[in-house]
């Protein structure tokens, strides 16, 4: 299997530290890739749920691609989220081709992209409600345990699985983006600020569509989960789009190193206040790192 050349990879919520982390299939997509950037955009370790005794080597083993992956050329950029929000404090922080930022923004091709987790639009992250969120994250961990337990009951008499979790889940993000849209928010922020993209992840729902406002247009993105979608977002050819884990995929030859053509990438920091009055012109806050 010949690795695939991507300009951009975007991957969110990984989750690792958690059980219903699909860590096996994370170190399978980071393999089968050779990208010129890779986007971590937030909830890539679970500080929440982090337990000593839970931990597996497969989880290490996806420290060690990505790591792997920068070793090799490729510029990783970690962006923090709500449940790596510890992160945060050491924001800005660079070794080598690894990056640690709230936010960014990228030009790709002379189109500007606005990359962040995505949480700053959800009062369910904040105040008193951030320790529901909390309890909700690690009751929705066990849920996964006992799915897993559910289909493997059903798998022995040969029925079709099921999956309580991602019911769950989704009926939550529904919950969430009737009460909160921060996707709209996010979109019409964006258009404020003249970016061609906005990339979140968060709330699990892979997704590409675009928002059209009377003030303009923009393509919103989000690059979905490792828990339950598998899913990353990926710039080729002049085109994002999303990219859906198949096993089938990863059960053939093994994979063979390709040379990479640089496309036309420039990353900046994006260091507007994402709670302050919206600039006229996006011009005077973005700085080349």
């Amino acid at each position: 299997m010949e690795k695939r050349q991507v300009d951009v990879a975007v991957l969110s919520d990984l989750h690792l530290g958690t059980y219903g982390c699909h860590a096996k299939e994370i170190v399978n997509y980071l393999k089968s890739i050779s990208p010129q950037i890779l986007i971590l955009n937030g909830d890539v370790i679970d500080v929440w749920q982090f337990r000593k005794k839970y931990f597996p080597l497969t989880h290490i083993q996806v420290i060690k691609e990505i790591i792997s992956l920068a070793s090799k050329g490729t510029r990783v950029i970690y962006v923090t989220g709500n449940h790596d929000e510890t992160l945060r404090r050491y924001s800005n922080l660079q070794m080598g081709n690894l990056q640690l930022v709230d936010k960014i923004v990228m030009e790709i091709d002379g189109k500007m992209c606005w990359v962040f987790h995505g949480d700053v639009f959800d009062s369910t992250t904040k105040g008193s409600a951030k320790m529901l969120a909390k309890l909700g994250s690690h009751g929705y961990d066990v849920l996964i345990r006992v799915n897993r337990f559910v289909n493997w009951i059903l798998q022995m008499m040969g029925k079709e699985k099921m999956s309580l979790s991602k019911r769950v889940m989704n009926s939550v993000n529904k919950a969430i983006i009737k009460v909160n849209n921060f996707e709209q928010t996010a979109a019409e922020i964006a258009i404020d600020k003249k970016y061609d993209y906005v990339i979140c992840g968060h709330i699990h729902e892979p997704q590409i569509r675009e928002v059209v406002t009377d003030k303009g247009k923009v393509t919103y993105l989000n690059s979905g989960d490792w828990v339950e979608h598998l899913t990353a977002l990926e710039y080729a050819h002049g085109n994002w789009k999303l990219y859906h884990y198949d096993e089938k995929e990863y059960a053939q030859a093994p994979i063979i190193n390709m040379d990479k053509k640089l496309p036309d990438l420039n990353v900046v920091i994006d260091e507007v206040k994402m709670f302050c009055p919206i600039p006229k012109s996006y011009a005077n806050i973005l700085l080349s790192v």
